[in-house]
């Protein structure tokens, strides 16, 4: 308990999921936390839990897609808290899944502006906010898709993904020497709201699919993968950068 005290998060993608499951972790651990998503209802729900629970958090709402939202999330941080010392810029999307030839410019644009360009915005903002502190841990959600593996219809998605470690690792590499780490944490597949397998029309047969796919033979929880963003959050990844860092339930590895 207590592993990030004293320290100030923000995570993206918050409302549902992975990041959702994230803050409640970061703030009982310690953290006050600045959580944001598109959905302010959700965001609300989520403050009010984690105050419930004797945490510190506050919502900021928007489209992590608009410079406007990473520059208030870092300004929030510097206000309310006095500082930045962890960024898990975590929200993203699949997009529809279809092959390259029929997928319209505009659902490219979208999946590659959600899940590649709005790293490159967050990371932008919250990177003077770290140095300011003397260091810090930056985080971005990729994806085994598009780094271990392809899957059928995600050419888009496994592109964004794959560009985030490119990302990750310059910056892990420039911003080593101020003592700012750099990670990428790869979720398998996760039981979350935007799962495939929660799809709307997706019968017991996607879920057998996505599960056998891991060589665990089941997906995650988002509190799993929660833990292990705390792990690269923390202190006790004090010498880990520059790292993709799979906690994908063996799907890179499995061929049963």
């Amino acid at each position: 308990m207590n592993r990030l005290a004293g320290k100030i998060a923000i995570v993206t993608g918050a409302s549902s999921g992975i990041g959702h499951a994230t803050a409640r972790l970061f703030a009982s651990e310690g953290a006050s936390v600045i959580v944001s998503a598109r959905r302010r209802d959700k965001l609300d729900a989520l403050v009010d839990a984690i105050a419930r629970d004797g945490g510190t958090a506050v919502a900021v709402a928007g489209d992590v897609g608009d410079e406007h939202l990473a520059q208030r999330l870092v300004t929030t941080a510097l206000e309310r808290f006095g500082g930045l010392d962890i960024a898990f810029n975590n929200a993203g999307i699949v997009g529809p899944m279809e092959p390259l030839q029929d997928m319209a410019p505009s659902d490219w644009h979208d999946i590659i502006h959600t899940n590649l360009t709005a790293a490159y915005l967050g990371a932008k903002h919250q990177i003077p906010a770290l140095l300011q502190r003397g260091g810090g841990s930056l985080l971005f959600t990729s994806s085994f898709v598009g780094h271990t593996a392809g899957l059928p219809g995600m050419a888009a998605y496994g592109a964004s993904k794959a560009a985030i470690l490119g990302m990750m690792k310059c910056l892990a590499a420039e911003l080593g020497p101020n003592g700012i780490r750099v990670n990428a944490l790869l979720p398998g597949g996760t039981d979350t709201p935007a799962s495939i397998t929660n799809a709307p029309g997706a019968g017991p047969e996607v879920l057998a699919f996505v599960e056998n796919l891991h060589a665990l033979k089941r997906m995650a929880t988002p509190e799993e993968i929660a833990r292990a963003a705390l792990y690269l959050a923390s202190d006790d990844a004090s010498f880990v950068t520059g790292t993709a860092m799979l906690a994908d339930g063996g799907a890179s590895i499995n061929r049963t």
